[in-house]
């Protein structure tokens, strides 16, 4: 049983940790045999109530998360706990807590009992509503949470199947064993006039000629020295041409950098934009307009107030202009946007909004990981959600007013790309929800 349940339990984790982060694992037995990394602190937790606790080697270790399994169970005052902890974290590290569901207290002291399972000195039991509002208290932001293992003994065919594909499902998912969140540290400070962030914004652009001038002149000024990244993919109409006009036309009042994709795609223009990108903050903006460039200053508003790490728009609040969206389109967002928020474990009102921004830092830190998912996203809108979700970002939608188009016509293919993001679905669901 021990053995199955940290087999388990190392894989789940698996989805956050990777082998070159840096992790600290505060133990709350002083026998930890969970982890095997290379860049692996751990650090016994052994401070009774009321005592001062010395997290220093903590932040001098920098880790990218720091893991408390079942600590919880052990700790007079949580809240205190996790208060002097989070005085030692830089805002980019992650808090990963494993804790056992109180309905599973009895099985589990019949099990101790039964010398199933070690005898532990459990301090308390709480809900995961606990959990959040204790880590609220505690001035932490929840970001991601999950709940695992129906069955946490080896019994063949049946554990393999309860536990990856029942347990995630609402209803099963109120008898599972493991609770799992995770959460970020929030800064006493969001704010600091003196540094502002300058902002790359990338323009994939294919078939766009009237509106390249049109996102030059919208798109206002975030930063101190922002730039604008063009990047044509295959037009079969002048785009490259009205590019390199508009470049040499505005050079004396805004940075353009232009280039052209040797691959095809949204996902792959964005990709050549960001490796580009000289800035701190990294946005895209389609070529089409359809998302008005006038409010991308909410996106940088967002991310440089700490609200969220990765910000993503959402169409589907306000009121859509008549031509926008097509009813069937309207319906496959909306259809997608529950399945993945369901799979991600963070809400998404729209998945397929095409205007995203993170930070460069995030960005490469995602990018070196990008082999988990793959690279088969042709529209580079999952590539960045499904790396995120597993980088546990805090992900924040900002509404927008979706328009008309003025010129040209959509890139989209409904029926095909559907398809395509069907596959998607499915294969995130195997990588993140059922594991």
């Amino acid at each position: 049983m021990r053995r199955y349940f940290y087999k388990k339990l190392r894989q789940y984790l698996d989805l956050y940790l990777r082998p070159n982060d840096r992790i600290v694992e505060i133990d709350a037995k002083g026998s930890s045999e969970l982890l095997r990394f290379q860049n692996h602190l751990v650090l016994t937790s052994t401070a009774r109530s009321g005592e001062a606790r010395n997290f220093e080697a903590v932040r001098e270790f920098r880790p990218d998360y720091v893991l408390l399994n079942g600590n919880i169970h052990y700790e007079a005052d949580i809240q205190t706990f996790l208060e002097a902890l989070r005085k030692m974290l830089w805002p980019s590290v992650r808090l990963i807590i494993t804790f056992y569901s109180n309905l599973w207290r009895p099985l589990l002291r019949v099990a101790t009992a039964l010398g199933l399972r070690s005898k532990t000195p459990e301090e308390n039991w709480i809900a995961p509503e606990d959990a959040r509002n204790l880590l609220l208290l505690a001035g932490y932001e929840l970001v991601r949470e999950d709940s695992k293992l129906l069955i946490p003994a080896y019994i063949p065919v049946v554990s393999y199947f309860a536990n990856r594909f029942l347990a995630p499902l609402p209803g099963f998912r109120l008898f599972n064993l493991l609770n799992i969140v995770v959460a970020r540290p929030v800064s006493q400070s969001n704010s600091n006039p003196g540094a502002a962030p300058s902002v790359s914004v990338v323009v994939p652009a294919r078939n766009e000629a009237g509106n390249i001038e049109a996102a030059i002149l919208r798109t206002p000024a975030m930063g101190p020295d922002d730039e604008l990244i063009f990047i044509e993919g295959n037009s079969t109409d002048n785009t490259w041409e009205i590019i390199c006009q508009m470049q040499q036309k505005y050079q004396g009042t805004r940075t353009i950098r232009i280039d052209r994709q040797e691959g095809k795609g949204k996902g792959d223009a964005v990709r050549k934009g960001f490796a580009l990108a000289q800035n701190d903050i990294l946005m895209i903006l389609d070529a089409d307009l359809t998302v008005p460039p006038e409010e991308l200053p909410r996106f940088y508003n967002a991310i440089v107030s700490n609200k969220g790490e990765f910000i993503n728009g959402s169409r589907l609040i306000y009121p859509l202009e008549k031509q926008a969206m097509r009813f069937f389109n309207l319906l496959g967002n909306k259809f997608f946007a529950v399945m993945f928020s369901f799979i991600l474990g963070q809400r998404f009102k729209d998945t397929l909004c095409g205007t995203k921004v993170l930070t460069r830092e995030n960005y490469r830190k995602l990018a070196s990981h990008r082999e988990y998912f793959g690279e088969f996203d042709p529209f580079g809108d999952f590539d960045l959600i499904f790396g995120a979700a597993r980088m546990a970002l805090r992900i924040v939608e900002v509404p927008v007013h979706y328009r008309e188009r003025t010129y040209g016509s959509t890139n989209i293919e409904r029926w095909k790309h559907g398809l395509i993001l069907l596959r998607m679905l499915g294969f995130a669901a195997r990588r993140i929800k059922f594991i």
